[in-house]
């Protein structure tokens, strides 16, 4: 073995076994060349071997990062195995979640809770001063006339930035087709409206996003589930057989770091369902919140790069990578485009005007991309923490799933744990979880938790994992 390749095989070693953790900065060029003797150029060339291979990235001006974008996941010390795939459900499914959804989060809104089962990062995470800069200054640039001008589909200049970001990522949307909205949730809501009527079939991912199922209950409509892998997402196989046995009007799925599971669609997959759906002419409504939040170095594809007859319908947001709080959304809506628009107009009228002009503003200024590095970073480094948290205080047949992106955490306990209890359990020692039933139509995964690792990791949240660790052995 050549020299950088035994020092590549010696800092891959490290990675699969968690001694260096997703985020953490490795050594320099010139720290190892020192220690080991060895010379830049092989040192350079180790280094090129590892980021080709997905296990470190280079960080202009800052060095070299472990990655997240090798192939094998790193484990930490008890290397808990991820939960596995579900048996589909051969029959759609009456929505009746609500009030379950709506007791749970209730409960985790007090501030004195650790926030594990909050659908929401910190909002320390964000340039919120910028950004408020960016709201004063385009409320007193604010064309009076602009106000109608700007009525559905919504602003110009911000349609167009949106679009600019479709095109990195190889992505060919037209402003014409994007629709602002007041947050990705009304923009999924609308094209559940523009799409069904009350009785239709939506087939959905399971477990699926408790918002998707409210959307679904509060339409009268119903819903078939197909199984989901917390890694590779939907089930090709499934999804085809539930469309051939179920008139299904419309799908749901979200194929970037899914919430609950955190799980990322591969590519070829992500085609193959676009083909599948054409097939069956049945539009689908893609929610694409968290694509931003990526740990690799590309930004993952969304459905909509694959679709070539405007039938994916892609939803997103600012709320999760940029400006929480100003329910800023969207929908690049394909053929469905005036129908959202004449929805939207029926729903909401419009999304503030001020809010559009301070995003567009500081898209405008530049520094996004900056401001998402930094943020994907905090948030990798707290996933890494959380999961040594976790690997030393739960039992060993707790199994989790281990995402490339997001901030969401997926576990699985044996059969016969309670979610639901332990949930009122954990708020009586200070901490919130998301209980797995509320990401059901038929209330399953009774046996799961959702935990969320958006908030800085300190002390006190390795504390709260201390007390989930007692709660689930006693």
């Amino acid at each position: 073995m050549k020299l950088f390749q035994r020092l590549a095989e010696d800092i891959s070693a490290l990675i699969r076994a968690g001694t260096l953790r997703l985020g953490e900065r490795i050594p320099s060029v010139r720290e190892i060349s020192r220690e080991r003797n060895l010379s830049t150029a092989t040192v350079v060339h180790a280094y090129e071997v590892l980021e080709g291979q997905g296990f470190i990235e280079t960080r202009p001006r800052s060095g070299f990062y472990v990655s997240g974008q090798w192939k094998t996941s790193a484990p930490s010390a008890r290397a808990p195995k991820s939960p596995p795939t579900r048996v589909p459900v051969a029959r759609s499914t009456r929505v009746d979640v609500s009030e379950l959804v709506f007791d749970v989060l209730e409960s985790v809104r007090e501030r004195r809770l650790v926030p594990f089962g909050s659908a929401f990062p910190s909002p320390l995470l964000f340039p919120m001063t910028r950004l408020a800069r960016c709201l004063s200054a385009g409320a007193r640039r604010m064309d009076q006339w602009g106000t109608l001008d700007d009525l559905p589909p919504g602003s110009i200049e911000l349609r167009r930035q949106i679009a600019r970001r479709y095109l990195r990522s190889g992505v060919r949307v037209s402003p014409d087709e994007i629709v602002i909205t007041s947050g990705a949730l009304e923009a999924l809501n609308l094209c559940l409206q523009v799409l069904t009527r009350p009785g239709d079939i939506v087939a959905i991912e399971s477990p699926a996003f408790y918002g998707c199922l409210q959307a679904i209950e509060a339409l009268r409509l119903r819903a078939v589930e197909i199984p989901s892998h917390p890694q590779y997402g939907v089930d090709v196989a499934a999804f085809a057989q539930t469309l051939a046995r179920h008139p299904v009007r419309a799908c749901w799925l979200m194929t970037n770091f899914q919430n609950p599971l955190g799980a990322l669609v591969p590519e070829d997959t992500k085609r193959e369902l676009v083909e599948l759906l054409d097939k069956h002419d049945i539009p689908v409504i893609e929610d694409d919140v968290y694509s931003e939040l990526f740990f690799g170095r590309h930004r993952p594809k969304p459905l909509k790069a694959f679709d070539r007859k405007g039938r994916v319908l892609n939803c997103n947001s600012f709320s999760k990578s940029l400006a929480p709080g100003y329910r800023v959304g969207w929908v690049a809506a394909g053929r469905f485009a005036t129908a959202l628009q004449r929805r939207k107009l029926m729903s909401s009228l419009s999304t503030s005007a001020p809010a559009q002009d301070a995003i567009a503003l500081y898209l405008r200024e530049g520094g996004y991309e900056r401001h998402l590095s930094t943020l994907r970073r905090a948030l990798a480094a707290q996933q890494a923490a959380a999961l040594e948290s976790l690997s030393r205080h739960l039992p060993a047949d707790i199994r989790i799933a281990r995402p490339e992106g997001g901030y969401f955490l997926w576990l699985e306990m044996p059969p016969g744990r309670d979610a639901i209890e332990i949930h009122q359990l954990a708020l009586e020692q200070g901490f919130s979880i998301a209980p797995g039933p509320i990401f059901s139509a038929r209330r399953a995964f009774r046996h799961c938790l959702r935990l969320n690792y958006g908030h800085p990791w300190t002390s006190v949240s390795d504390g709260a994992v201390r007390a989930l660790g007692r709660i689930l052995r006693s």
